[in-house]
């Protein structure tokens, strides 16, 4: 019993030690790739399911100024800018900067249209919307590690 639970304790720390290598960096690419598929959809007219959710964001946060395929291509580029960032892991403090700029928009709707995203049960934009916040967590914890702590360099690789 006693070697099977040496062995399961060194398993357990190269495992731990495995996860604290990689898992911030398997975070940064997945979320990437979410920003990138969805900015990328938004590019072409009607392929987004969240098109016009984000259209009327930014059209009512900009009082009507950036309206229609410019509030369209705006949340396409901002989208696909932060999702090449952290896929590729270059210029990860811009992509970061830009993403803490693009969560105004992404949390607005809960604000502006909650009425019509939740009439009772969620409805498909609603559900988007709420899938959102674990994007925004996951850009915490990006976040916390590109930008280091006291005493430690920095991740960036730019």
């Amino acid at each position: 019993m006693d070697r099977r639970a040496t062995v399961a304790r060194r398993a357990t720390r190269s495992l731990t030690r495995w996860l604290r290598l990689h898992s911030v960096d398997a975070l940064r690419i997945s979320v990437g790739l979410v920003f990138l598929t969805f900015g990328a959809l938004k590019f072409v007219p009607g392929a987004s399911p969240a098109e016009a959710l984000a259209v009327r964001t930014i059209d009512t946060l900009s009082f009507g100024i950036v309206s229609g395929d410019l509030a369209r291509l705006t949340t396409a580029v901002a989208e696909t800018f932060i999702g090449a960032t952290l896929v590729s892991g270059l210029l990860l403090r811009a992509g970061l900067a830009v993403l803490a700029l693009s969560l105004v928009g992404i949390v607005s709707p809960l604000v502006l249209f909650s009425a019509q995203l939740f009439p009772g049960t969620p409805t498909l934009e609603g559900q988007y919307v709420l899938k959102d916040i674990v994007l925004i967590a996951s850009g915490l914890v990006i976040a916390g590690q590109v930008l280091g702590t006291p005493g430690e360099p920095p991740q960036e690789r730019s």
